[in-house]
């Protein structure tokens, strides 16, 4: 069976990659744990936060947007002094605020999910890579979605960090065509 290359052996690495990377979110929760998951990945591996996730969960209540928001600056404190989780201020910061965010476009749109979706036609881009060495760190698209969200007050969305939360939440399918999932999400 070929998968991927970029998730090894690791087998935590190789369960996200057959079950979830890539798959089409549209559950607002779910979209709201990737953008934190994905904010605290910047410049560490995603191995390293995957092996965090239930940390993760513990921590931020399993990604209840409306108790993240509420988050004063005694849990931000706690946060930081937890070893389960990236204890780096300004992230732990960022995710408090773009919980806050997060609520004002669900209200604009109705959910996330709208919102983000209109930024790909409401479809799946599926690319055809031969190989991984041919997928990009960003797109026009992981671009503009970027700059919208922070000119809407969102913190550590740069545009490499909002590709890898297209890929993960099945914006885009960059399985290369090899890859046994390429066809299946």
């Amino acid at each position: 069976m070929q998968r991927c290359s970029w998730c090894g052996e690791d087998a935590l690495y190789v369960k996200y990659h057959d079950e979830e990377w890539g798959v089409p979110v549209h559950e607002d929760h779910k979209h709201f744990e990737f953008l934190v998951l994905e904010s605290a990945q910047a410049g560490l591996s995603w191995l390293t936060i995957l092996k965090r996730r239930e940390n993760y969960r513990e921590a931020y209540d399993d990604f209840d947007v409306v108790k993240v928001a509420g988050y004063d600056e005694a849990k931000a404190i706690e946060l930081l002094n937890n070893p389960g989780i990236i204890r780096n201020r300004k992230k732990i910061e960022a995710s408090i605020n773009n919980a806050k965010r997060f609520i004002e476009i669900q209200r604009e749109f109705g959910s996330f999910d709208t919102y983000l979706w209109n930024f790909v036609d409401n479809k799946v881009i599926k690319n055809q890579w031969e190989d991984i060495s041919q997928v990009p760190a960003n797109t026009e698209i992981s671009d503009k979605l970027s700059k919208d969200l922070k000119k809407r007050g969102f913190k550590f969305i740069g545009t490499t960090i909002i590709y890898s939360y297209m890929q993960a939440t099945g914006l885009v399918n960059d399985h290369v065509k090899n890859c046994f999932r390429y066809n299946e999400v």
